[in-house]
């Protein structure tokens, strides 16, 4: 009568360097999306911020025959960055106008959002009762219609 030799259980070491490759050809493809989708994620906290600062001037310009110059009391706690840090909020120098003003948020340079180059400025145009949405890239040129950071 012949012995088999016992079964061995567990995997072999080519099993194992196949299983690795495919795990980090997996996480090479997938790792960009989901930083990217982390970045677009991140663009909420302009949005916000841009938001509150638009309700601000619209209820200073209620009272007013203009809109507000500066930031001081457009955010809560005289903030000039968005909640989250992410952001630098603030009125493009010689925007406003009785009409109108053009808020910029534009990413902050130690913030993990610092790495989304096409959405480096996320901006608002208000002029005559009309809202334009608008970004500029990293190197401060306006992005081209449809816009890439104004997910409507």
């Amino acid at each position: 009568m012949l012995l088999c030799p016992p079964r061995r259980r567990g995997f072999t070491l080519i099993e194992m360097l196949i299983t690795l490759a495919v795990v980090a050809i997996l996480a090479t493809v997938a790792w960009p999306t989901y930083q990217n989708a982390v970045r677009k994620g991140r663009r909420a906290d302009a949005m916000a911020a841009i938001a509150q600062v638009m309700q601000a001037q619209e209820r200073w310009r209620s009272e007013r025959t203009s809109y507000k110059t500066d930031m001081s009391g457009l955010l809560p706690n005289n903030r000039t960055v968005s909640a989250d840090g992410h952001y630098a909020i603030s009125l493009a120098d010689g925007s406003v106008t009785a009409t109108g003003y053009t808020v910029l948020a534009t990413v902050q340079s130690g913030s993990p959002q610092a790495s989304d180059s096409v959405c480096a400025t996320m901006r608002v145009v208000v002029a005559g009762g009309s809202i334009t949405y608008g970004s500029l890239n990293a190197s401060n040129v306006a992005n081209a219609a449809p816009d890439p950071c104004w997910i409507k």
